[in-house]
């Protein structure tokens, strides 16, 4: 008999890898739910995947059970989370997977809905069915790190962005880019991967951002535009006023201009009115829980120097990457320094660093 520790073999760890990287494709991309990546194997052959629909469904088990080319019985399911067992939108995987015939489950991580945690192992082991659970489980976690901090939390995961040039500047008039082409990819693979992104009314009067995701056939995943605007200063003529439509754009803000307020709310921008903390500024922790309540599940922050201090500071964002350019730019009057290493490096890890032959830039990602 087996011990615990070689219970799974190399077959099955390939396998869940698989279904991990399923999962890790559609992550941001499925609303509310967990992006759920599942493989049906026969006869040490795949005979079916599935993944977790946009939107969040339909389920990934749902989808595999539908769409093996074989008859199920006396088959292997690996899925990186344990499966519903509930009623909701759509019926208990469950209920699918005791249909139709699977002899065996394998699956990565717990889930910690309350209504589903533990209980589909044992829905499922009575019906004969063989469950095992914590294959790679450690990769499931940090596949779920936005799932489980939505759960936890009732907070957005927020990741933000940075990037500075060589001489620690991440503005100098008369420079529009610091960064080079491959490192701009990174970044709209981020706005492709989060529902939201939150900028500064400074960042957006200097810049006159499109906030859109420019890679090749993702432009529908553009995400819906935050923009902190404590005393309106939001310019009628850029692009992102211009381009506003009831539900694209939400701004908080704190004035009483009333003329401008109703300009925006007319123009469709959904306006949110919020305290300052005791610096003065909008309370990023009472923005964060309304974005969401509002639908708001992974939020990416492209501010400046003043956004990314507080955050930073108050340990709000839970993955920042910091973009270093061997570009040194020009110091004048107008330029602005990133003043917060320090900070980053005292209340944050690094984790990784990417330094690829094609980009010139350095990316360290930090994880709080």
């Amino acid at each position: 008999m087996s011990s615990k520790k070689d219970r799974f073999s190399s077959k099955d760890k390939n396998y869940m890898k698989l279904a991990i990287n399923l999962a890790r494709s559609r992550k941001g991309l499925t609303g509310d739910n967990p992006s759920v990546g599942c493989l049906i194997v026969k006869k040490d052959t795949i005979i079916s995947i599935g993944q977790t629909g946009y939107n969040g469904r339909p389920h990934a088990e749902h989808s595999a059970i539908k769409n093996s080319f074989e008859k199920l019985k006396g088959s292997k399911m690996y899925v990186t989370l344990e499966p519903c067992n509930h009623y909701g939108k759509t019926p208990p995987c469950t209920k699918n997977i005791i249909k139709s015939g699977i002899s065996e489950l394998i699956y990565s991580m717990e889930d910690i809905d309350k209504r589903v945690k533990g209980k589909s192992f044992k829905i499922l082991s009575n019906k004969k069915i063989k469950v095992k659970r914590g294959l790679l489980k450690e990769d499931a976690k940090d596949l779920y790190d936005s799932y489980i901090k939505n759960r936890v939390s009732k907070l957005p995961y927020v990741t933000a962005k940075i990037a500075v040039s060589k001489n620690k500047l991440i503005y100098s008039k008369g420079t529009k880019r610091i960064t080079d082409k491959n490192s701009d990819k990174i970044t709209h693979y981020l706005r492709y991967k989060n529902d939201s992104i939150m900028i500064s009314s400074k960042t957006l009067n200097i810049d006159n951002p499109r906030l859109t995701c420019r890679l090749k056939g993702y432009n529908k995943f553009s995400p819906k535009r935050i923009i902190l605007d404590k005393n309106l200063d939001i310019k009628l003529t850029s692009y992102i006023f211009k381009s506003a439509k009831k539900g694209n754009t939400i701004l908080f803000y704190n004035s009483s201009n009333t003329k401008k307020v109703k300009v925006l709310k007319k123009k469709g921008l959904n306006l949110i009115k919020t305290k300052l903390n005791s610096e003065g500024l909008l309370d990023l922790k009472i923005v964060l829980k309304k974005l969401f309540t509002l639908g708001t599940r992974s939020l990416l922050v492209e501010g400046g120097d003043k956004i990314s201090k507080n955050l930073i500071k108050d340990r709000l964002i839970d993955t920042f990457y910091l973009f270093q350019s061997p570009k040194i730019l020009r110091v004048n009057k107008i330029n602005q320094g990133f003043t917060s290493f320090g900070i980053l490096n005292s209340k944050y890890k690094k984790t990784s660093k990417i330094i690829s032959k094609l980009a010139k830039d350095n990316i360290t990602i930090y994880k709080r």
